[in-house]
């Protein structure tokens, strides 16, 4: 019997992206951020103006320390893993962007480092965020700044609302993604390259016939 298509999709694919970030003297990473509580200049790396997200530009979205503020309200409505975060942003905004691991996992660190969350291990290798007392003062200190961020957002989602569904979306990049991975990591033997592409032809027959 032939694999199915999701039998190649990691049911976490971006956390093998995952990453904490090296710090070096007070508290700063290698391209010189500090750490700290507040917003201003200094406040770039991965949610500042002209970083690389995923689908989209993370510019036209967030300015600076705006994806801190909404990966913080994201989790102070439940706790969340890193790819749920990720696909959370991707549905508000109606798939016109999507934030990256690179993006958003160092951000993630950075809200662990300032005491704003605390992890526990999840499912398999998810890592569980949850605010904390200091994390929910902050939020609740940027409340007319994040309801803008928010308005921003939902404007973007009606906007894309001819476009195809986040889901969708969202499943062709994991599948991509799946396929990218399992080719980096060697050679394929035939019989692995038969079962992949049977995968990959049944799955495009669903879809016609969809």
């Amino acid at each position: 019997m032939h694999p199915s298509p999701s039998d190649f999709i990691h049911p976490d694919p971006f956390e093998a992206f995952r990453f904490r970030a090296h710090r070096g003297p007070m508290g700063a990473d290698p391209r010189g951020r500090h750490g700290h509580h507040g917003r201003g200049p200094g406040d770039r790396g991965p949610f500042g103006r002209g970083g690389r997200g995923g689908r989209g530009d993370l510019a036209r979205f967030f300015a600076h320390g705006d994806l801190r503020l909404v990966i913080l309200h994201l989790i102070a409505e439940k706790p969340r893993h890193g790819y749920e975060i990720i696909k959370a942003i991707e549905e508000r905004v109606g798939g016109a962007y999507s934030p990256s691991p690179g993006t958003v996992y160092p951000t993630l660190t950075l809200l662990e480092e300032l005491g704003h969350v605390t992890v526990t291990p999840g499912e398999g290798t998810k890592r569980l965020h949850t605010i904390t007392p200091d994390g929910q003062a902050f939020l609740d200190g940027n409340r007319p700044t994040l309801e803008a961020i928010l308005a921003r957002m939902a404007e973007a989602e009606a906007a894309r609302g001819d476009g195809p569904p986040p889901s969708i979306v969202r499943a062709k990049e994991g599948l991509k993604l799946a396929l990218q991975m399992r080719l980096a990591r060697g050679p394929l033997s035939a019989e692995q390259a038969d079962a992949i592409t049977a995968a990959l032809e049944a799955a495009t027959a669903a879809v016609e016939r969809a």
